[in-house]
């Protein structure tokens, strides 16, 4: 864009960020100091306010830039990002709001600890819970440093850092101030200004192509270089069995993790019952479902219109694909039509990550005070205490995600998400299941079934091409590559599972059966829930 351009742009986009902050800023100050109000809100929204701020706590920046991008390269194969992400629901649904809700306080511990010996139970469920947020919080940040790097005109090494250390700023100003209360705001107002953009692009590319499906489909085709292919599954996980295999594990991962991820399911707890929880998920699959549709008109309308050779030129892993299919509908990089666009575009993907964030580092800071501090203090001290150690460790969270951030600034920000969700499948979805449906479940078993996910899906990572041995990896010049798979989900998430049937068999412990059947009537009618 011409510099007058790029101003314009830059203007909306500090408006946009600046209209966020002052709603964060004006919520936070109704906020009071204790642990409900700090973590759950005070559990005082309705189902619908809920329902949109899950929608926006899901909908993020792997999904409006990383699966967008991931389509506009590889045609059919990124589409399967948006199905596993969006069928996810249905085991949350089913399975999993109303019995989290009626069972738990804060944390997915809660769940687990309610029949459970709860010192070791709280530090392998919050050490897990950490470790998926943070990973969960790098794809964030990556996708945070594309955008603002193009839209400064900027695509340079130091520009992406800057972006990435700015936004970590930004996330733990959110949650020390606001708690539960202001992030979920932002998280409406997040998803509606993302909904209304995503409505408005899907618009556009409509009428370029007169509401012709057909000729949008077969022009992404033309210009992807592939021809029929882009648009027949393998063009990425169908090369060999290897990259099947990658393909089968991914999926895994995307249906099964979005049951334990821990923001997500510590959004359950902002609302008063567990019939508004289910509520709550019935309004989120239908605003993530509708998004979804969107991006996949969006996805072959950047392969359509911008050409995937362009979208790689300005971002190897397609995370700009969205910024500048918006630049192109509104006239090109010269058109003030252009720039205005694309700054709103880019100010709402950035107002995504923005909120994204705050819901992780929430999450994340609420594990390690009311799991892990909490378990180490065994109770002594002072309510009030805990919050403060959430704004703390909101601080080492931010400073962990920056670090990590800046190594894998390089790689598409969906298949970053991707990798958090086979981490939540393998460690947290096993005891989570297991706590709620199994009568026999031990101590023994829920800290084994934590671990016996947690640590073969992070080792799996670091021995995968993700890490070493390939172009695209974080260490391309070193090769300890012995896993062949992107993704660890096909071997880590049953070894979760069987870790935590093998840790109950074995176990000298005898299960408490009382604990168990006030658990079972709690979770299914709510009786008792808090």
């Amino acid at each position: 864009m011409t510099g007058q351009h790029q101003t314009l742009a830059f203007v909306l986009f500090s408006a946009f960020v600046a209209v966020t902050l002052g709603i964060t800023t004006w919520v936070s100050r109704r906020r009071h100091g204790s642990p409900e109000e700090f973590y759950a809100g005070g559990r005082l929204f309705s189902p619908m306010e809920n329902g949109f701020a899950i929608a926006g706590d899901y909908m993020s920046a792997a999904s409006f830039l990383g699966v967008t991008g991931l389509i506009a390269l590889f045609g059919y194969d990124g589409l399967l990002y948006a199905v596993g992400f969006l069928v996810a629901w249905l085991v949350v649904l089913f399975l999993v709001a109303e019995l989290v809700r009626n069972c738990g306080r804060f944390t997915l511990a809660d769940v687990v600890a309610a029949r459970m010996n709860e010192r070791p139970v709280r530090i392998a469920a919050g050490t897990s819970s950490v470790t998926v947020s943070v990973l969960y919080l790098v794809a964030q940040m990556v996708g945070a440093g594309s955008l603002v790097a193009l839209l400064l005109g900027r695509t340079g090494a130091a520009a992406q850092a800057w972006t990435v250390i700015g936004v970590g700023a930004l996330m733990v100003v959110y949650v020390s101030l606001g708690g539960m209360r202001a992030t979920t705001w932002i998280q409406i107002v997040k998803a509606v200004l993302l909904l209304g953009g995503t409505i408005a692009l899907t618009v556009l590319v409509l009428l370029r192509f007169h509401g012709d499906l057909d000729r949008l489909l077969l022009t992404a085709a033309e210009r992807s270089g592939h021809g029929d292919a882009f648009l027949a599954p393998g063009l990425k996980y169908g090369g060999d069995w290897t990259a099947r295999f990658d393909f089968i594990s991914l999926g895994l991962a995307l249906v099964l993790g979005t049951a334990g991820l821990p923001h997500i399911l510590s959004r359950f707890y902002t609302v008063p019952t567990a019939r508004a929880a289910r509520r709550s998920v019935v309004w989120s699959i239908g605003l993530i479902g509708g998004f979804y549709l969107m991006t996949l008109v969006l996805g072959f309308g950047a392969a359509a219109i911008v050409g995937p050779e362009a979208v790689r030129d300005s971002n190897a892993a397609g995370n700009t694909a969205v910024p500048l299919l918006a630049l192109d509908l509104g006239g090109g990089a010269d058109s003030t039509g252009g720039a205005v666009l694309f700054a709103i575009v880019a100010a709402v993907a950035f107002a995504t990550i923005l909120a994204v964030v705050a819901g992780i580092t929430l999450a994340s800071s609420a594990s390690v005070a009311h799991d892990l501090y909490a378990s180490l203090r065994r109770g002594r001290g002072p309510a009030r205490s805990e919050v403060t150690v959430a704004r703390v460790a909101a601080v080492g969270i931010g400073v962990i995600a920056i670090a990590l951030g800046l190594l894998a600034r390089d790689l598409n920000v969906a298949f970053l998400v991707g990798l958090a969700f086979a981490v939540a499948a393998s460690a947290n979805l096993p005891v989570l299941l297991y706590s709620l449906f199994w009568r026999g479940f031990t101590t023994r078993g829920a800290v084994w079934a934590v671990y016996g996910g947690l640590v073969p899906a992070l080792g799996l990572v670091v021995l995968s091409p993700v890490v070493s041995g390939s172009p695209g990896s974080l260490f391309p010049a070193v090769d300890f590559q012995y896993f062949p798979l992107e993704n660890p989900g096909i071997v880590s998430i049953p070894l979760g599972f069987l870790a935590g049937w093998l840790g109950t068999v074995t176990s000298d412990e005898v299960p408490d059966e009382a604990r168990h059947a006030e658990t079972e009537v709690r979770s299914l009618t709510g009786a008792g829930a808090v």
